[in-house]
């Protein structure tokens, strides 16, 4: 229990230090712009603690789900009441929308005089504007990449090694049973030659093993000739030969995974055959490797995010009904807590502290990676809605150069509040949906 808790407790930790970050990545340059910023606030409702520090409010909130920072001039400045602003044959829906703009505004208004104008968020250019928006996200992004780092070049990707975890007995098809009986079948060349588990492949034909890969290239390029094969067994070099055999094998992609026909047969080649299997173990790999899981990281979290409303559907289904919960599904953050305590308290075979490690350090990233992806929505009162204000805000005064027409002035973003109300509602009914269904039909790594 005690593992489980400090689980939690480093994924929350992690998840807090992420959202204090990607506040920092809007404050910082808000600042340098000269953005008045009244708060710096980790979490919502009631303040725990705080603390002023020049014209800003440092403070922790009760409810450590997100974050935010408060810039005055979101909107632009309140011009007061006048006569006609709703006409009398407006519409209700119209004439609720222009209230709440107008009393969003005239609340903006009242947090700053007219000496502080000129740095408020609407006053800065469009440019700034996206610097200060994309601040946030960008930060879980690097965040992310560097938590790849750590895990590709620090603790290693699951990968094949040169160590033989197991020598076979004969010669068996490709496609044969597990079980399948060695009986008038010829003797493995590995086993023929004294090759034995444990032992580390150094070197075959006079090819260097570094990588399972090598093993699988030199072996089956020998085809069926008698090569040298040196093996590190217990800190002693031993030279061997094996006289290899050529079989049918199945051919590999560039993954080092069988390939199959449209009919899902495997296919198979002749080529050299040995009889050896790596041992699985985490692998420390070249940098080199991290933009390529960047990149997919982000793929697939963009594809969960655009089908994000078919995806809690399922959810809803399996939480309310019998359906089993997609592993692959979105999760709350008590199913993200429960997962990290899994990782801590696990007493799996082969589940070491290195590979708890890395599942954690994954799981960070992974969350990083969320938080960069959903934040780009263009709706508010995501960062996204901000960026796309700015832009449209952008074309709409390049446009007006272009035909030598006045600056129409900032995009009154308040006009969207009604949307953002509802987004806000969305996003509320979603975290509580997906905090029911990790407790009734969690998912769990090992079941």
């Amino acid at each position: 229990m005690l593992l489980f808790l400090l689980g939690i407790l480093i994924i929350g930790l992690g998840l807090a230090l992420s959202i204090a970050l990607h506040e920092i990545g809007h404050l910082v340059p808000a600042k340098l712009f000269g953005v008045r910023v009244t708060q710096y606030m980790i979490g919502f409702g009631p303040t725990l603690f705080s603390r002023h520090r020049g014209e800003t409010e440092y403070g922790l909130k009760a409810i450590p789900l997100g974050g935010y920072i408060r810039m005055i001039g979101m909107y632009p400045p309140h011009q007061g009441d006048p006569e006609g602003t709703v006409r009398e044959d407006s519409t209700g829906l119209l004439q609720q929308v222009t209230e709440m703009s107008e009393d969003a505004k005239k609340y903006e208004s009242s947090l700053y005089g007219p000496e502080d104008a000129h740095r408020t968020f609407v006053a800065l250019s469009v440019p700034k504007k996206l610097v200060v928006m994309l601040g946030g996200p960008t930060m879980n992004l690097l965040l992310s990449i560097l938590f790849m780092a750590i895990l590709v070049s620090g603790i290693g990707l699951p990968a094949i090694t040169p160590t033989v975890q197991s020598v076979s007995q004969c010669v068996v098809p490709a496609d044969a049973p597990p079980d399948a009986s060695c009986e008038g079948r010829p003797e493995a060349p590995a086993l023929a030659a004294g090759i034995r588990p444990g032992d580390t492949l150094v070197r075959i034909d006079g090819h260097d093993i570094r990588r399972w890969e090598d093993v699988t290239t030199a072996v089956r390029a020998a085809e069926d000739r008698t090569v040298p094969v040196v093996v590190d067994r217990d800190g002693e070099r031993l030279e061997l030969e094996a006289t290899m055999i050529v079989d049918d094998r199945p051919v590999l992609d560039e993954n080092g995974q069988a390939v199959h026909d449209a009919d899902g047969n495997l296919v198979t080649e002749q080529v050299g055959f040995l009889g050896v299997a790596g041992t699985p173990d985490l692998v420390r790999q070249s940098p080199l490797k991290v933009p390529a899981l960047a990149w997919d990281a982000f793929t697939r979290t963009g594809q969960l995010v655009i089908t994000l409303p078919m995806r809690l559907i399922d959810v809803g289904q399996a939480a309310f009904g019998p359906e089993e919960r997609d592993p692959n599904g979105p999760l709350g953050v008590v199913g993200v807590s429960r997962l990290a305590g899994e990782v801590a308290a696990a007493d799996e075979p082969g589940f070491d502290l290195r590979a708890k490690a890395g599942t954690m350090i994954s799981i960070l990233a992974s969350l990083n990676m969320a938080l960069f992806v959903f934040n780009l929505i263009p709706l508010l009162p995501l960062d996204g809605g901000h960026v796309l204000g700015a832009l449209i805000e952008g074309i709409r005064r390049m446009i007006a150069r272009l035909r030598g027409r006045p600056d129409p002035g900032p995009v009154d973003m308040s006009k969207m509040l009604p949307l953002t109300n509802v987004v806000a509602l969305f996003f509320l009914v979603m975290t509580l949906l997906l905090v029911y269904a990790d407790i009734v039909k969690p998912i769990t790594l090992f079941p």
